[in-house]
C-alpha cells in the first residue's frame, strides 16, 4: 500500500513526538514501572475462596461434586480451602460430631478429590490438617500439599484442650513451632485457625490466642483469622486483626445477625451466621485490613442458617458482596 505525502508526514511527526515524549526525564521510568505496579496490585488482591465445609451435603458423589464446584466458580470464586477430614474417608463418629455442631461434612471422603479439583479449575489456597498428622507424618502432609498445588497448611484448633491454662497453651505453641519448622523445610507454611475458645482468659487476664501469637516464631507459624468466632465470643475482630498485622495470612469471613423481622416475642434474639452484607459484622473494615496485610485469600465460611436452606444460594449472595468490596 502506497502512502500519500500527507499520510507520510503525519506518521513521521507522530513517531517523532512519541520518541520525544519517551525521552523526557522520568517518562521511560514510569513506563517501566507501570507493568510492575500492575503485577504488584494483582499479587496484593486476595483470592476469593470457599471453605469446603459449606459443601459437605452437596458433594456426596463425583457428579454432584463437579456440579457444585462449577456453581462455586460461576459465582465468582477462584479457590476452595480443603479439609483433610473431607478429602479422606472419615469415621461415622466424626461425621456425626460435625453434623451436631451444625457443620455436616457429608460422606464425600471416598471421592478422587485431586481429579475433582483439577477438573473444577479452582485453586487450593490452603489445606486444613490435624496437628498430630503434621507431627507424625510430615512427609505425607507435604506430598498432599504438592498434589493440590498449595503451600499452606492450617491447624483448625484443638479438641479436648484447655485454652485457659497458660502452660498448656505454651506447650501447644512449642509444638506449633516444631511442626512449622519441619513443614518449612518442604516449602509449606503453617497457619493457626481460631474459633472462640482461644479467647478464654488465662490467669494473667490475657487470652490464649495472644499467648499463641507471642510464643510462636513468625518464620514458622502464622495465622488464618476467623472474624466470626472472634466476634461471637465478644472480642473485637478489628483489634485482633490489627494485632496480627503481617502475620495475618488468610481470613475466614462470615456475617452475623438474625433473619427475624417484625414483632419480637422477647427482647433477646439469637444471632447466627448470615450472608455477607446482611448482618452486623464490620466487614468492609475487615476487608480493608485483609488488603493491608495482605492476605493470600479471603475464605467464605458460613455454617447452617443459609438463605432458602441452600448453601449455593448463600454462596452466590455472599459472592456479590465480595466482588463489590474485595
Amino acid at each position: 500500500m502506497k502512502l500519500t505525502r500527507r499520510e507520510f508526514l503525519y506518521g513521521t511527526a507522530a513517531a517523532a513526538l512519541g520518541t520525544a515524549i519517551t525521552a523526557m526525564p522520568g517518562v521511560a521510568a514510569l513506563a517501566e514501572e507501570a507493568p510492575a505496579q500492575a503485577k504488584t496490585d494483582a499479587a496484593a488482591q486476595p483470592m476469593m475462596a470457599v471453605q469446603q465445609i459449606m459443601l459437605g451435603t452437596l458433594t456426596g458423589t463425583e457428579e454432584k461434586a463437579l456440579d457444585t464446584l462449577a456453581a462455586v466458580k460461576d459465582a465468582g470464586f477462584e479457590g476452595i480451602e480443603l479439609n483433610s477430614f473431607m478429602i479422606h474417608p472419615t469415621s461415622f463418629a466424626i461425621r456425626m460430631m460435625t453434623k451436631m455442631a451444625g457443620m455436616p461434612i457429608g460422606n464425600g471422603g471416598h471421592l478422587d478429590w485431586p481429579a475433582i479439583i483439577q477438573a473444577s479449575g479452582l485453586k487450593v489456597p490452603s489445606l486444613h490438617q490435624y496437628l498430630s498428622e503434621m507431627e507424625e507424618n510430615p512427609d505425607s502432609v507435604l506430598e498432599e500439599c504438592e498434589t493440590y498445588g498449595t503451600d499452606t497448611v492450617v491447624l483448625t484448633g484443638m479438641y479436648r484442650f484447655d485454652y485457659s491454662d497458660t502452660q498448656t497453651v505454651r506447650d501447644l505453641a512449642a509444638r506449633l513451632n516444631k511442626a512449622g519448622e519441619r513443614l518449612a523445610e518442604g516449602g509449606v507454611h503453617l497457619l493457626y485457625h481460631n474459633h472462640n475458645c482461644e479467647f478464654l482468659r488465662m490467669d494473667n487476664g490475657d487470652s490464649g490466642y495472644h499467648l499463641i501469637q507471642d510464643e510462636t516464631d513468625p518464620e514458622y507459624v502464622n495465622f488464618e483469622f476467623d472474624s466470626y468466632w472472634c466476634a461471637e465470643c465478644g472480642a473485637d475482630p478489628i483489634l485482633e486483626m490489627k494485632r496480627l498485622g503481617s502475620r495475618l495470612k488468610l481470613h475466614h469471613i462470615n456475617d452475623r445477625g438474625t433473619r427475624q423481622n417484625g414483632s419480637c416475642t422477647t427482647p433477646i434474639l439469637k444471632s447466627d451466621a448470615m450472608e455477607l452484607g446482611t448482618g452486623t459484622m464490620p466487614l468492609k473494615e475487615l476487608i480493608a485490613l485483609d488488603k493491608a496485610a495482605p492476605v493470600k485469600a479471603v475464605v467464605l465460611e458460613t455454617h447452617q442458617n443459609w438463605i432458602n436452606d441452600s448453601p449455593l444460594d448463600s454462596i452466590r449472595m455472599s459472592a456479590e458482596f465480595l466482588k463489590e468490596n474485595l
